[in-house]
């Protein structure tokens, strides 16, 4: 039989139904090593228990029966009703002395301190949806009396308008969502904050982390704009940072109350936290990731340099952008939309999108069915009192908060397009105006777009989606979780499928190290279960795999790495591509790649899956890597073809020769261009002054040697660059050469087809020109 109250530390993620989701994620996090404040859960026995007690049940039903979700003032009825029915009801004795035992057993005769208050509902914080704040959490609270007050109002936050809304929304029984009640320690944090183990906007795999002085509710509440901090979890290193001014912050009073207390002035614009603690604090979110295999959500603390780990719940925005959508050329809310007008305010990205409006001014004192269907909800911030608006608007906009503020969380979740953080949204913008906002950019610009199928047009555009072309138009693809959405493009394949995400997202660890133990089958059975991912979603069109082009300082900085990797002073020109896998070395281990290729083929199916190979610099050792595909069973014929990166001179003046070992080419513009200008592609002063540029006359003649040479030999060419993507100029080049096929990133794809559809039909047109004339 479950008790009514358990250790925290006796807990694990598996007990869910008994702890809720906050719980049994602090029990995970505890029996995993991490630094969690003790303390203790009422489990749902407790709260079943004090229901049936009181005979709550049969009335919960009547008042909750045929709830419009939609309705302010049924939503704030049925919850007035609710709450005062628990709060006004008795703990039970016995439960209420279990309590207090527990409480006095906590401070172990010392004086006792002060603990928090956290709801933990059974559908909360679970995979598939986050319930961001919809049950209260009580600071600060300091003694048994209190603490079984806040317990009753813990249990009747289960009924908030908020939270009865949400879980219509959302499809949840009432009578199925339980609460628990955690009881831990209070942190008094001299910073605290959030911490996503993936860029929930971008899905990047980087760590985000935003940080703000004092209590955590300040962040997690929107009510102030936190430092951000974003750290290449591969690297463990800060690639960048945003700092924020912050004049007040939430601390303990001398009451024990939560009060407001003034920032000195001359720490308000400073960082909130050392770089060493932000790479600490990064690598605690990487090894939480890594424990529940799964990106995460974090709320952390420090407290005189140490760092707690208070919540921890999976990330459940992810995949927000509809493939359907991205197919048509649609954002989510309005369709795919032309440029408007200027820009009034610019914010921080939080959830993409593009949606047009009317601005709504909304306040927490105000009446919130004002907004209606298709507004633009602008506000200081959000609470989660808000959220039965916030699922009516059409976009969202606030003052304050960051990319893991209510807000924002909500907002992907919805799949909405919103912008927080901008200061001053509720002074620059006015009650009816009406505007654009661009969550992919974080800009609100005046006026509403049209959507494209009210602009009138010819009547040779009406009917069609895309129009189709002679160059075959594929698609980049980095992040294998995309792929589902990205297969509803208009594209005829992947042009380019990077094998390195595997290996900083799913591996962590360097490929030598993990052969060393005795790991060969992890590494294979890994980036197969990536590479098939995409192959599935994109079946039977092709998938071209490039085999991994690390540079050795990007190995060496992998798990292990550093005792298998050299120093060099230009990694970008050194042990590289090709070189590395015919190395006594490494020879091994781009075997495991081949063999995990070799694995989605024949065992899981997928002969759509091609190999590519990076930075080859001789026919010698094209020839060695040749026997080593053929040693593990990948021999070139009708089902599987193999082809090379052009991206360094010596492939454009040896094209021919190259060709006798290939299928075909893709060009790499970005190191073409480098290798060709002898322009370092990092350098800010040699981009400025224009020498590392694709559209460069010899890049251009560079790529037409290689064209012709190619077709004379039978082979294709294609390119997966960033240029077709950046500039339609050099994608009409290509066409013109006579490129057979494009890689393009996602987001360009719509627009691009046009681009090359036009190039197309011009050369056409001319053609036949010359034919009349002659």
């Amino acid at each position: 039989m479950v008790d009514r109250i358990v250790e925290i530390s006796d807990l694990t993620k598996d007990d869910i139904p008994i702890a809720g989701g906050k719980g049994a994620n602090l029990g995970e996090l505890v029996g995993a090593g991490f630094n969690v404040p003790p303390g203790f859960v009422l489990t749902t026995v407790a709260y079943d228990y004090f229901v049936k007690s009181n005979d709550i049940e049969k009335r919960m039903e009547d008042i909750l029966e045929g709830i419009d979700a939609s309705s302010e003032s049924s939503l704030q009825s049925a919850s007035i009703r609710m709450r005062g029915l628990f709060e006004q009801m008795p703990i039970p004795k016995d439960l209420a002395d279990q309590i207090r035992s527990e409480w006095q057993r906590m401070w172990k005769g010392r004086k006792s301190g002060f603990v928090a208050v956290r709801s933990s509902a059974t559908a909360e914080d679970l995979p598939t949806a986050s319930f961001a704040g919809q049950q209260d959490t009580y600071l600060n609270v300091g003694d048994e009396e209190d603490l079984l007050d806040k317990t009753r109002k813990c249990w009747s936050s289960l009924f908030t308008p908020r939270a009865i809304s949400y879980r219509v929304t959302k499809g949840f029984e009432h009578s199925k969502v339980k609460l628990a009640v955690v009881v831990q320690k209070m942190v008094a944090s001299d910073t605290s904050g959030i911490m996503f183990t993936v860029d929930p906007n971008s899905e990047m795999p980087h760590i985000i982390i935003e940080a703000g002085y004092g209590l955590g509710e300040a962040i997690v509440g929107g009510k102030v704009t936190p430092d951000t901090y974003v750290v290449d979890k591969f690297h463990n290193k800060i690639i960048n940072k945003k700092i924020s001014k912050q004049t007040w912050k939430y601390t303990r009073g001398k009451t024990g109350d939560t009060v407001k207390e003034n920032i000195p002035e001359s720490i308000q614009s400073a960082q909130k936290m050392t770089d060493e603690q932000i790479l600490a604090l990064g690598k605690i979110g990487n090894d939480i990731e890594v424990h529940y295999t799964k990106p995460m959500d974090i709320e952390w603390a420090v407290e005189e340099g140490r760092i707690y780990v208070v919540q921890a719940r999976p990330v459940t925005t992810l995949k927000s952008t509809k493939g359907e959508d991205m197919a048509s050329g649609k954002t989510h809310a309005e369709g795919e939309l032309k440029k408007s007008g200027k820009i009034l305010v610019k914010g921080l990205a939080a959830s993409p999108g593009r949606a047009s409006g009317a601005v709504r001014m909304v306040s927490e004192e105000m009446n919130l069915e004002v907004v209606i269907k298709g507004d633009i909800m602008v506000t200081a911030m959000t609470s989660p009192d808000m959220v039965p608006a916030m699922t009516r608007a059409a976009a969202i906009v606030t003052d304050e908060g960051g990319m893991t503020c209510h807000a924002a969380i909500v907002a992907r979740e919805l799949g909405i397009p919103c912008i927080v953080g901008t200061s001053n949204a509720t002074q620059k913008l006015a009650e009816g105006m009406m505007v654009t906002v661009d969550g992919n950019t974080g800009v609100v610009t005046e006026g509403a777009e049209q959507k494209k199928d009210e602009v009138k047009a010819a009547p040779s555009a009406i009917g069609r989606s895309v129009p189709a072309t002679g160059t075959k138009v594929y698609i980049n693809v980095g992040v294998p979780h995309k792929a589902e959405e990205y297969s509803k493009l208009p594209v005829s394949g992947v042009g380019l499928m990077r094998i390195e995400f595997l290996f900083t997202s799913y591996i962590q660890e360097h490929p030598c190290s993990l052969i060393e133990q005795g790991r060969q089958n992890e590494l294979i059975d890994k980036l197969a279960d990536g590479i098939a991912i995409v192959g599935k979603a994109f079946y039977p069109r092709p998938i071209i795999l490039r085999t991994s082009d690390f540079k050795t300082n990007e190995y060496r900085d992998m798990k292990g790495g550093a005792k298998f990797e050299p120093k060099e002073q230009n990694p970008m020109i050194g042990w590289r591509g090709c070189s590395r896998y015919v190395s006594d070395s490494y020879r091994e281990a781009f075997k495991l790649e081949l063999r995990a290729i070799k694995k989605v083929r024949d065992e899981m199916g997928l002969k759509n899956v091609m190999v590519m190979l990076p930075f080859v610099r001789t026919i010698e050792e094209l020839k060695k890597i040749t026997e080593m595909m053929n040693e593990v069973g990948l021999e070139r014929n009708r089902d599987f073809k193999l082809y090379l990166m052009a991206e360094i001179p010596c492939n454009i003046f040896m094209a021919e020769e190259f060709s006798d070992w290939c299928d075909g080419f893709s060009i790499g513009s970005n190191d073409l261009t480098q290798l060709t200008m002898g322009a370092d592609r990092d350098s800010e002063v040699l981009g400025r002054m224009g020498y590392f540029d694709e559209r460069n006359e010899a890049i251009k003649r560079a790529i037409k040697i290689l064209i012709d040479a190619a077709h004379k030999k039978g082979r294709t060419v294609g390119i997966c660059g960033q240029a077709p993507s950046v500039y339609p100029e050099f994608c009409e080049f290509l066409v013109n050469a006579g490129i057979d096929t494009i890689s393009l990133n996602p987001d360009t794809v719509i627009e691009t087809i046009s681009i090359i559809a036009s190039a197309e039909q011009r050369l056409l047109l001319e053609a036949a020109r010359k034919i009349n004339g002659a």
